[in-house]
């Protein structure tokens, strides 16, 4: 079995990637396709030099996909094999249908019980944590694949119907047009700021940056970010700023922000209170 160009395909890899993308161990897919699970591992290890062209069909048919034989020369669609050939202590592979990835922080790592993530710093955690984790729960698994998947579908982009003049909107949509992240933000005069005529410069506030609970983390509103400052420099606008309190400061340095060290006053002014309104000043 060979490819366009004459390589040789790694039917191991391959059915690897097959059995990652329907969630299945080498067990299920060898009871599915109605083959032993040695049968399964000698493919995948490389040790079936020569396997049975009924028997790789009846393997990638129970992994719901499609095995398509073209002649040479032929432009072929085939799935892209597992490049991931990490393994464990014993030196061997990691189950390919449970989506192995690295650990980089104590919150990857569910066996990180005994520790706070946000308290310890790598060098400071107590016990060897490991280089790789995976999700035994299906339906973990199935919720990282959904949200990937679905953070891969977004596209940004800037609403101008409806929107008053000096305020930017821009949303972040899945392919059906729901809605699930959206950035607002307003354009003010530093000329009234400053009280100085600079020949009608302005800035741009933003007033926050909103993304539906179930897809945060995902990077898509760094994204919302980002597209502001290329709509910023098509308009030839060059600076903007944020008010911003516990996470939103980490993510909006995160997402190029810088502090400034300016102490800001919070005033309240509260009426209908007996003796008349008060000013808090904090």
């Amino acid at each position: 079995m060979g490819d366009s160009d004459g390589k040789f395909l790694d039917l191991g890899s391959m059915l690897r990637a097959l059995r990652r993308q329907a969630d299945l161990s080498q067990r299920e897919l060898a009871d599915l396709a109605g083959v032993p699970q040695s049968t399964v591992a000698r493919v995948e290890s490389g040790q079936a030099a020569d396997p049975r062209f009924r028997t790789v069909e009846r393997l990638v048919r129970a992994a719901a996909a499609t095995l398509t034989v073209a002649t040479a020369g032929e432009p072929t669609r085939s799935v892209e094999p597992d490049l991931d050939d990490r393994r464990d202590d014993a030196g061997r592979r990691y189950p390919a249908h449970l989506d192995v990835r690295k650990v980089r922080t104590l919150k990857d790592w569910p066996g990180a019980w005994w520790a706070q993530s946000y308290s310890l710093p790598p060098e400071r955690w107590p016990l060897r944590v490991p280089e790789v984790t995976y999700d035994l729960d299906r339906g973990c698994r199935d919720e990282r694949r959904l949200r990937e998947r679905l953070r891969d579908a977004v596209r940004i982009r800037r609403v101008t119907e409806g929107v008053p003049e000096g305020c930017w909107r821009l949303v972040a949509e899945l392919p059906d047009g729901g809605l699930i992240g959206e950035l607002r933000a307003h354009e003010r005069s530093l000329d009234l700021r400053y009280g100085e005529d600079l020949g009608d410069q302005r800035e741009v506030v933003l007033d926050g940056v909103l993304v539906v609970p179930q897809l945060r983390l995902l990077g898509i509103g760094r994204r919302l970010v980002t597209r502001l400052g290329e709509e910023m420099q098509r308009s030839g606008l060059r600076g903007s700023c944020a008010i911003a309190e516990f996470s939103g400061v980490a993510f909006l340095r995160a997402c190029g922000y810088r502090i400034e060290w300016s102490q800001p006053w919070t005033l309240r002014l509260n009426h209908g209170r007996p003796g008349g309104g008060r000013l808090a000043v904090g």
